[in-house]
């Protein structure tokens, strides 16, 4: 079988499960990852597709727009149906009460039992890890902290959306549906895989530090000593007043040893401090960051992993909700779709981007060789 996506725009739960399972179902996927718009009854949708696609594992999340070869969507759920001849085993464990607990450890000692090897042993070149989290717990960096605490295996994953209403989240395993949770599966891959992590943007040469922060918020109350509004305005050359207007084309970037930026986005202005949609640290320097060109950038990384490859069976993107709004805004939804049109590929748009640790206003996707 392979790698197979489908897709259904049909409004109601079942109906739009059914047409996917009738879709899939005569190949009997392994695995079956799939994204659906928060339109969607979450307890409907994670159990009708449970239904329709008999056998399958079948694991996901609601969205903020839909990824599937070839196309950017809206209101549609999505899904990649992955068979036996890629992945040779899979564990998934549901982590409940993010906001107040981390329960990655227990997680991971049922998946040891699954295995029957400690996380820390098993083989890098054949085990991916993939999260699916609650977009609205703010919980993502003690949960990747832990993951990143317990094993070398790459997790990579997205945070659940609800069409940017920032009302509730929801992510899907076995029928089932989750709020305050995460879905946590690690794939035993036969063929191996690759992690791709793409964000379009050039350093402007000015850093900005923290030095006042209210880490539990996301908040940073003050850069360099001056009110963060004021210091991040300056360092545009604009009054604070516009400081909002600039988030999108200017985030801030937390610069690697080899130079790459791991994205931090401001997300809106408070009083005097600038809240983001990941966590900064106090005392954490950042580079100021401005967009370039998302089409050209990704179309680079996607032929770059095909020809490295040789030949690729399937692609899973999670696609910040950031650069979705900005693809709609310059109007290339469509030129972005079609980059995906010769691969199997699925994805959403996301509240968050997970690979060692959580990012904003990046493309992270897992590869299946």
């Amino acid at each position: 079988m392979s790698i197979l996506t489908a897709y259904s725009s049909k409004f109601g739960a079942r109906e739009a499960a059914q047409e996917i399972g009738l879709q899939l179902q005569p190949y009997a996927p392994q695995l079956v990852v799939f994204f659906a718009s928060s339109h969607y009854d979450p307890v409907a949708i994670s159990a009708s597709m449970q239904e329709f696609c008999g056998d399958s594992l079948t694991i996901g999340c609601s969205s903020a727009g839909e990824i599937v070869s070839g196309k950017m969507l809206k209101q549609n759920v999505v899904a990649m149906g992955i068979g036996s001849d890629i992945i040779e085993d899979t564990a998934v464990e549901v982590v409940s009460s993010i906001r107040s607990e981390n329960r990655i450890a227990a997680a991971f000692a049922a998946m040891e039992r699954h295995f029957g090897a400690s996380m820390a042993e098993l083989d890098l070149q054949k085990f991916a890890g993939m999260i699916l989290v609650d977009g609205l717990q703010s919980a993502e960096e003690k949960l990747m902290m832990k993951i990143g605490d317990l094993t070398d295996i790459p997790f990579i994953g997205g945070s659940a959306g609800d069409n940017c209403a920032f009302q509730k989240t929801f992510v899907y395993a076995g029928g089932k549906s989750y709020n305050d949770a995460a879905v946590v599966a690690v794939l035993k891959l036969k063929k191996g895989f690759e992690i791709i992590k793409t964000q379009s943007f050039r350093l402007m040469n000015k850093t900005l530090k923290a030095t006042k922060v209210d880490e539990a918020a996301r908040t940073v109350l003050e850069f360099d000593g001056r009110p963060a509004v004021e210091a991040y305005a300056s360092a545009l050359g604009i009054g604070p007043g516009e400081a909002a207007a600039k988030f999108m084309n200017h985030p801030m970037g937390l610069m690697t040893g080899a130079g790459e930026p791991y994205v931090r986005s401001p997300q809106q202005v408070k009083g005097s401090a600038i809240a983001f949609f990941c966590a900064i640290k106090e005392g954490m320097e950042l580079s100021l960051l401005e967009s370039t060109d998302i089409i050209a950038d990704t179309q680079k990384v996607v032929s770059d992993a095909v020809t490295s490859n040789g030949s690729v069976a399937g692609m899973i993107n999670f696609n910040c909700i950031l650069r979705t709004l900005e693809l709609e805004q310059k109007k290339q939804t469509e030129a972005y779709g079609k980059i995906f049109s010769p691969i199997p590929t699925v994805g959403f748009s996301t509240y968050g981007e997970e690979y060692i640790g959580h990012i904003n206003q990046t493309a992270t996707i897992l590869v299946f060789k």
